[in-house]
Formats: C-alpha cells, sequence, structure tokens
C-alpha cells in the first residue's frame, strides 16, 4: 500500500507547482493534479505562437524561483530596466530600475518557459506524484485558476465585478531594440501595455491591450496589417515599426475575490482565490506570494497541529488578504479613473501625472513597489 498523501493540490499551472515544491521541500508527500490540456480545433503553423502569455515577475518572485532552480534564463527572463507611461492628454511618467538601485524594476517572463521549468523540478522532485484527479489527503489546496469547479465543493463565494472590457494579447515583432523598456499607454479608456522579451537586446514584444469588448472583438476579426496599423495609430513610433508574430488571444477582465480563502482541510491560493485588471502586472507575483506564505505558515506551524487544522490555515489568510485587496483596490481606482472620457475627467488624471512625475519621492516608491521591494 502505497503511503498517503500530505496535500493535494488541485491545478498544476505555476502557482500550483510553485507550491508543490516549496512544500515537498519540507518532506511533505504531494499530489499534483494535472489539468487538461486544451488542444487548438484546427493545426497552427509551427511558426505561428498560440501561446502569448508574458508576465512580469518583480524581485521577490525572482528570489523564489530561483531558490526552486525553476527561473528560466535569458532571453526568456527579460529584465525591464525602464518603464515609460502616457495618459491621453499629455501625461507621462517614467520609472527606471537605477533609481532604486535595482538591476530592473521587474522581468518579463514566457509563461510557457517558466511552466517547462518547473515541470522539469517536480519530475525531479520524489516528494511529488502527478495524478489525474483529486485524491485524498489531509490539505487539499486549489490552485486550479479563476474558473475553478472546486470552489463549489468547498461552498466559497465567488464575488465578481465584471468590467466591460476584455483584454487583448499577442505577440510582436519591432524593427528596432525595445532595449529593455515596458511601454504604458492610457488612451480614451483603453489601456495599452508592450513588454520587452527576447533579452535585453531583442526586439520581441508582449503586448496586453485592455478595451472594450466590442471594440475587442473587432481587433481580433481584422487582418494582421489592419490590426498593427491599429496600434501604431496608438503607440506611434515610439516602439519602432511593429509586425504581428502570433495568434490573438482574448479574455474577459474583472476584479474577483473568494468570500473565504480556508476551511477545515482546505485552502485556495492563486487565481483560485483572487483576480484583478492587469493593468499592474501583479498577478502571478500576488500568486507566487500566496504559495510562499501558505508554505511558511505550514513550516512554522506547531508540531501537534495537522496539516488542515482551520487556525492554522487562517494565518495564510490573514497574511495575504490583506496585501490582496489593497492591490486590487489600486487597479480598480485605476480602471475607474481611466475609464472616463469626459474632459474634466482627463485634465484631472493627467494633472495628477504631472504632478506624480515631479515628485522625486512618489517615484522612487511606485518603482519599489514595482520591484516588489
Amino acid at each position: 500500500m502505497s503511503k498517503p498523501f500530505d496535500v493535494c493540490i488541485r491545478g498544476d499551472g505555476v502557482v500550483g507547482r510553485t507550491l508543490a515544491l516549496l512544500l515537498a521541500r519540507e518532506r511533505l508527500r504531494v499530489a499534483l493534479v494535472s489539468q487538461p490540456v486544451l488542444t487548438p480545433a484546427e493545426p497552427t503553423p509551427a511558426e505561428v505562437r498560440t501561446d502569448v502569455r508574458a508576465y512580469a515577475l518583480n524581485s521577490a518572485s525572482r528570489d523564489l524561483l530561483e531558490t526552486l532552480r525553476a527561473w528560466p534564463d535569458a532571453p526568456l527572463a527579460t529584465p525591464v530596466r525602464a518603464m515609460q507611461v502616457w495618459g491621453d492628454d499629455g501625461g507621462q511618467l517614467d520609472f527606471t530600475a537605477q533609481s532604486v538601485d535595482q538591476e530592473a524594476l521587474a522581468w518579463i517572463v514566457d509563461v510557457p518557459a517558466l511552466e517547462q521549468q518547473l515541470a522539469q523540478a517536480v519530475r525531479y522532485q520524489p516528494q511529488i506524484e502527478t495524478v489525474q484527479a483529486p485524491v485524498k489527503a489531509a490539505l487539499t489546496v486549489v490552485c486550479e485558476g479563476q474558473k475553478s469547479r472546486s470552489r463549489d465543493e468547498f461552498g466559497v463565494q465567488w464575488c465578481v465585478k465584471p468590467y466591460p472590457q476584455k483584454a487583448v494579447a499577442a505577440r510582436l515583432e519591432s524593427d528596432t531594440p525595445h532595449g529593455g523598456i515596458a511601454r504604458q499607454w492610457f488612451s480614451q479608456g483603453d489601456i495599452l501595455a508592450l513588454l520587452p522579451m527576447s533579452g535585453a537586446d531583442g526586439n520581441a514584444l508582449a503586448l496586453v491591450w485592455s478595451v472594450s469588448v466590442a471594440r475587442a472583438g473587432a481587433l481580433q476579426a481584422l487582418t494582421p496589417e489592419a490590426f498593427c496599423a491599429e496600434l501604431q495609430a496608438v503607440v506611434g513610433q515610439e516602439a519602432g515599426h511593429l509586425r504581428l508574430s502570433s495568434e490573438r488571444a482574448s479574455w474577459p477582465l474583472a476584479l474577483s475575490t473568494a468570500g473565504h480563502w480556508v476551511g477545515p482541510g482546505w485552502a485556495l491560493a492563486g487565481d483560485a482565490a483572487h483576480a484583478m485588471h492587469p493593468l499592474a502586472g501583479q498577478g502571478l507575483n500576488l500568486g507566487l506570494a500566496d504559495a510562499a506564505c501558505l508554505a511558511e505558515v505550514i513550516a512554522q506551524r506547531e508540531y501537534w497541529r495537522a496539516l488542515g487544522d482551520e487556525k492554522l490555515l487562517r494565518r495564510y489568510e490573514r497574511a495575504r488578504k490583506a496585501d490582496v485587496a489593497a492591490m486590487g483596490a489600486v487597479t480598480d481606482g485605476l480602471h475607474g479613473l481611466f475609464a472616463q472620457n469626459d474632459g474634466p475627467w482627463r485634465a484631472l488624471r493627467n494633472w495628477g501625472m504631472k504632478g506624480f512625475a515631479r515628485s522625486a519621492l512618489l517615484k522612487r516608491w511606485a518603482a519599489r513597489q514595482a520591484a516588489g521591494l
């Protein structure tokens, strides 16, 4: 008879695999439930990229993944040396890593590459067993993402504030190197980000463009050339001449949170517990911080306390909920501010951006927040 599992983690994405590796270091036996892989309905040419996910990871996330030997090598993790933000009426902000004495403000990581690194680390960890269905364990941790089905099983209320927007994501190639600069435009309610990829001297970019639901559909229906013309109309020549190098993906945007993150014998982590607008680029950082916090709470538990003890798990919930709520409030507030297109609102927000730009103290604080310091 095989040894029983201590922890069952439902969901083997980045957060689930990271948590599994952290708990395995504590000599806990972990069952990692593999999620089904969704394949395209039609075959795609090999040169066209279909998985366009890329995330900005801060210093804390990088340190965590490096301890697990799961940090992707360059050029799959590109340092952001500076960030430029434009408003819709002349407002502009500039941040540099040098201003906070850091190597980078963040790293733009190719998510499929990160998942591959974590999968390899999981394969070499004898304390982790990949399974196809949930198994009995002292503690179940749900890391299935926003569309988790397990939340209903545990009676969790999922509170959603939908935005009238969808995110359109793609990969681009520019005729000029990006120089390690991340760029973001707030324009007439839309939010557009171009993130540097393919290494410090590369010319590849990840696009995340938050637009109205109707416009998202229209953008996806355009030819690649027409799509890039629409994109170029917003960004000008700041990032050079752009060419689409991938399929386009799209998903709805919302501010979401679980009513309870823990209960007797179970806990939620990552997007299964919270989700927010991508404008601040903090989604995966928050999920990885969940994994690190839960693993630490478990490692520091009293010797007599069971893994599924609700009082123990409440320590994790209390430690993480405040940080997540604060970031959710920031992203929700910024989204609401820039969604207003009336003249007085444009004047107010751009006045604010210009005042922010003149304050070295505020800019340093914001840069440190972005870097996870």
